[in-house]
């Protein structure tokens, strides 16, 4: 079934198969220092308008029909950023953290978490314990932020778990397939993105869901993060509407 969307303040439309909505949508969020530079703001204005669209998104992927929704939220390199960016933004996290509980409700949403959390405050360890396990018996869209993630990082932990599960119990290596491997990701239970979006024009990965993309669309657009909104989420299934998708054959 195809729905057609108004666009805002002009009579053309976007039309979206309903039939063909990306079941798993992953998202880099960038430009958000951009947007705030370019108004004169502080960097931390731009990760506050950006928290502010992320909300907005998350409701009108669920409308939309999308079933995963991955946003990368805090990589493993965010670190090195200066010190009063970083405080700002898991002030963010803690303040957004309380709000998603409120949007998870009302929408049925189950919310994880993907990373190694283990380097934040206590408080926010908590918060997002609290957040994974208040909504993990919701059965509507899955909502998953990757914080102080990096796709090597991953693999890597990965890897360990499946050399301590060797040692404590070895097992043939030819059952190391490809599932297998899946199986001990971050993401494991979640199917693989078929489409990924980013936002504010870069083209490249960004060390985002390495092993989870390797057949994604992808979708650049050079909307800086805090002004992508539900539109811009529609132009996006539109242009995947139209892709044709063929995983290496023909």
């Amino acid at each position: 079934m195809l729905r057609k969307l108004f666009k805002r303040d002009t009579s053309s439309t976007i039309t979206i198969d309903e039939h063909n909505v990306p079941r798993h949508v992953a998202i880099i969020m960038d430009g958000n220092g951009r947007w705030a530079k370019r108004r004169g703001m502080p960097r931390s204005m731009g990760h506050r308008a950006g928290a502010d669209v992320l909300k907005e998104i998350v409701i009108a992927a669920d409308e939309i029909g999308v079933s995963a929704l991955t946003v990368y939220g805090f990589s493993t390199e965010n670190w090195k950023r200066s010190a009063e960016e970083v405080g700002a933004l898991m002030k963010l996290f803690r303040f957004y953290m309380k709000r998603l509980l409120k949007i998870a409700a009302e929408k049925n949403v189950r919310v994880k978490m993907i990373g190694d959390k283990r380097r934040f405050d206590a408080d926010i360890i908590e918060g997002i314990d609290k957040l994974v396990e208040t909504t993990k018996d919701n059965t509507g869209m899955t909502f998953t932020i990757a914080i102080n993630y990096g796709g090597r990082d991953e693999i890597r932990r990965a890897v360990q778990k499946m050399l301590k599960e060797y040692r404590e119990s070895p097992y043939d290596v030819e059952g190391v397939t490809e599932q297998f491997v899946a199986d001990h990701l971050d993401t494991a239970g979640l199917p693989d993105p078929d489409l990924l979006i980013r936002t504010s024009g870069e083209l490249r990965l960004s060390n985002y869901l390495l092993w989870q993309l390797a057949y994604s669309e992808i979708y650049v657009t050079d909307v800086l993060w805090p002004d992508f909104d539900e539109e811009e989420l529609q132009n996006a299934i539109a242009a995947y509407n139209k892709r044709e998708r063929r995983f290496g054959g023909r």
